[in-house]
């Protein structure tokens, strides 16, 4: 994620939310929250994240910009890889250079040196739109140029955009940014030209370690599904009551 978005999400949240949020960034998710969803009739897209196959390579971040017309150059993306440092004081070194585009070939973490035998864990942390079943960036937008479709997915309509902005400062996951070439509103869909198409995302194809995953939350069979019901996941700041629909494994309380 690019300073600037990062930088406008804590100045826009943290007069009101820094008193009141658990430390925590993310909770384990019960089962129980999505059985009144699966077995319904349709679908609900969900997506799964599984943060010990990540790699931090890089191969997602470059699908998504080609499939999705985002400036190959340009410092913004619909989904981006953060790494994650540890060290033996307890602090975190997180960085996401070009949103880990090209991966992470460097050792400095956002220029500073780590020694290594400082470090006590590392890892890859993906994130994407999570396409909250309670969207704040829907319910703030002025013109319905933010909308959710009948299978959960949020959605920009570029011809009815006047990129004011409000959806960008009320997502409390960072992920939306102003194109640099349409001047409107963006994010990730889900690549929703694919998946309505039967398709799947273009950063799903593109992860040869299958560290990512989409599937519909209505169908008891679904792969996806099966794991969010059956094993331990998390979902990322659950405080905000945004209900997300993106589910991690492997998910370090460190993460942010």
């Amino acid at each position: 994620m690019d300073c600037s978005r990062r930088t406008l999400l804590k100045s826009a949240c943290a007069a009101t939310a820094a008193a009141t949020l658990p430390i925590s960034a993310f909770r384990l998710f019960s089962p129980a929250e999505c059985r009144a969803e699966t077995g319904k009739p349709g679908t609900r897209w969900i997506f799964l994240v599984d943060t010990e196959k990540c790699v931090g390579c890089g191969l997602c971040v470059k699908a998504c910009k080609l499939e999705n017309e985002v400036p190959y150059d340009a410092p913004v993306t619909r989904t981006w890889v953060e790494r994650y440092v540890i060290t033996s004081d307890g602090k975190s070194h997180i960085d996401s250079p070009m949103g880990g585009r090209d991966g992470f070939t460097s050792p400095k973490i956002d220029g500073q040196e780590i020694n290594p035998k400082e470090i006590t864990k590392a890892f890859f942390v993906p994130k994407l739109c999570n396409q909250c079943d309670n969207p704040p960036c829907v319910q703030v937008c002025p013109v319905g140029a933010t909308y959710q479709t009948s299978d959960g997915v949020v959605l920009v309509d570029r011809k009815w955009c006047i990129g004011c902005g409000y959806c960008i400062m009320a997502c409390p996951y960072g992920v939306r940014f102003f194109h640099p070439e349409y001047k409107v509103a963006e994010k990730c869909t889900f690549c929703y030209h694919r998946i309505s198409k039967g398709e799947t995302t273009a950063c799903v194809q593109a992860c040869p370690f299958e560290a990512r995953k989409i599937g519909n939350l209505r169908d008891p069979d679904d792969p996806v599904t099966k794991i969010v019901m059956t094993q331990r996941v998390g979902v990322l700041k659950d405080e905000y009551g945004t209900k997300p629909q993106v589910f991690y494994l492997g998910l370090d309380r460190n993460v942010r």
